[in-house]
């Protein structure tokens, strides 16, 4: 009578540890989720300057995100503590992915601005000669107007 009550408490607490263990994995994929969901935002918003890299980095996270998803999966306590572990992982992963994304949309917005200016300056320079007007005929234009 004893050692089936004490097989019942045994059960029981199996099933608790399961069930605990169910719920973190879930909260890890949940996490995993919403961290994966994040930077692939971040991501699309710079997809034009960098969509080639980016595009490789989205499909590295969501590669990341679908194992976590199968170790979720698995109900004893090793497996939770390893879906803990990665979910920690994938979480830093998508934070230097977004991270990386972000830096380098800055760097490819900052060198198309130069490059733009620089064609604009370049154009604007190609129509002073076409006119015949160059940085000395314009100080002396402005001179004379001044003396007016």
């Amino acid at each position: 009578m004893a050692s089936h009550k004490q097989s019942d408490q045994a059960q029981e607490k199996t099933g608790q540890m399961m069930d605990s263990t169910k719920q973190k994995a879930e909260q890890a994929k949940d996490k995993v989720s919403e961290t994966a969901q994040s930077a692939k935002e971040r991501t699309e918003e710079s997809k034009d300057q960098a969509s080639g890299r980016l595009s490789e980095n989205t499909g590295a996270a969501k590669q990341k995100s679908s194992e976590m998803s199968q170790a979720a999966k698995e109900k004893d306590l090793g497996a939770a503590q390893a879906t803990k572990e990665k979910a920690s992982q994938m979480a830093e992963s998508a934070r230097d992915t977004a991270e990386a994304g972000k830096d380098q949309t800055g760097s490819i917005l900052q060198k198309t601005s130069e490059q733009v200016k620089s064609m604009a300056q370049d154009a604007a320079d190609a129509v002073k000669r076409t006119f015949g007007k160059t940085d000395t005929d314009e100080n002396a234009n402005t001179t004379k107007r001044d003396d007016h």
